[in-house]
C-alpha cells in the first residue's frame, strides 16, 4: 500500500472527525442561544400588564356559542 495514500486516508479521517466536533460544538451553542432567548421572551411576555375585561358594551361581553 502507498504510504502517500495511507497518510492521506489519516488525514481525511482525522478533518472529518474534527469537523463533527466542530459541528456538535456549534448546535450546542446554538441550543444554549436559544434556552437563553426562550427565557428572555418569557420574561418579557410576563412583564406585561394584563388588561381589564369588557364589563359592558357589545365588545367583548358576549361569546359566540354556536362556533
Amino acid at each position: 500500500m502507498d504510504v502517500a495514500l495511507t497518510q492521506s486516508i489519516v488525514n481525511t479521517a482525522s478533518a472529518l472527525a474534527s469537523r463533527e466536533t466542530a459541528d456538535a460544538v456549534q448546535v450546542t451553542v446554538l441550543k444554549k442561544s436559544m434556552d437563553i432567548q426562550e427565557t428572555a421572551a418569557a420574561t418579557l411576555l410576563a412583564a406585561l400588564p394584563q388588561p381589564p375585561l369588557a364589563t359592558e358594551g357589545a365588545l367583548g361581553t358576549q361569546v359566540n356559542t354556536y362556533a
